[in-house]
């Protein structure tokens, strides 16, 4: 077990059954899954652009990512419907655990002037960011990394509102702006 999911089932239950006070122990929120996803627009004109960032994001992540395709052709961005045009994993259980502790302790004090994440979440339990490249993230090697490449990650927990869910990922160790 992961030092914060024992930190989780130890300590911050029982804070949020406190704070919320909640009539059944099924209702306090808990991580379900963590999504990061990648756009990829220079896939269209490179096709090793789309292996660079699969290699990259399963570094990242841990596991191998999945290559998603575009549902409609749109002309204006010379996108075809079936062209591959992002990428995105799912992770749970203990691999969710052990990158958000590598993201809240690693990753987020190499952001360049970071601060802290906004408190803004999506009204309905879960939070997302934006991260505008990659190169914080220390698995990835420097010299090797070809193009900077943002990408989204989303926490997505079972807390029914957004200050049970910010909440909820302040215990868990995410830094929010004060």
């Amino acid at each position: 077990m992961s030092r914060l999911k024992k930190r989780y089932h130890e300590e911050i239950k029982e804070a949020l059954n406190t704070k919320f006070s909640y009539s059944n122990p099924m209702q306090i929120p808990r991580m379900e899954k963590i999504v990061i996803s990648m756009g990829v627009s220079e896939a269209v004109k490179d096709k090793n652009a789309m292996q660079d960032c699969v290699k990259e994001l399963a570094l990242i992540s841990g596991q191998k990512p999945i290559i998603t395709k575009a549902k409609k052709a749109i002309s204006n961005f010379k996108l075809r419907e079936g062209q591959e045009v992002g990428l995105k994993v799912t992770l749970r259980g203990t691999r969710m655990f052990d990158f958000f502790d590598r993201f809240c302790n690693i990753v987020c004090p190499r952001i360049r002037d970071f601060r802290g994440f906004k408190k803004k979440g999506d009204h309905r339990g879960s939070y997302s960011l934006g991260l505008p490249e990659q190169q914080m993230f220390p698995e990835l090697n420097l010299d090797e990394v070809k193009r900077d490449q943002g990408m989204n990650i989303t926490f997505v927990t079972s807390a029914k509102n957004d200050e049970e869910c910010l909440e909820l990922l302040t215990q868990l160790g995410l830094p929010f702006k004060r």
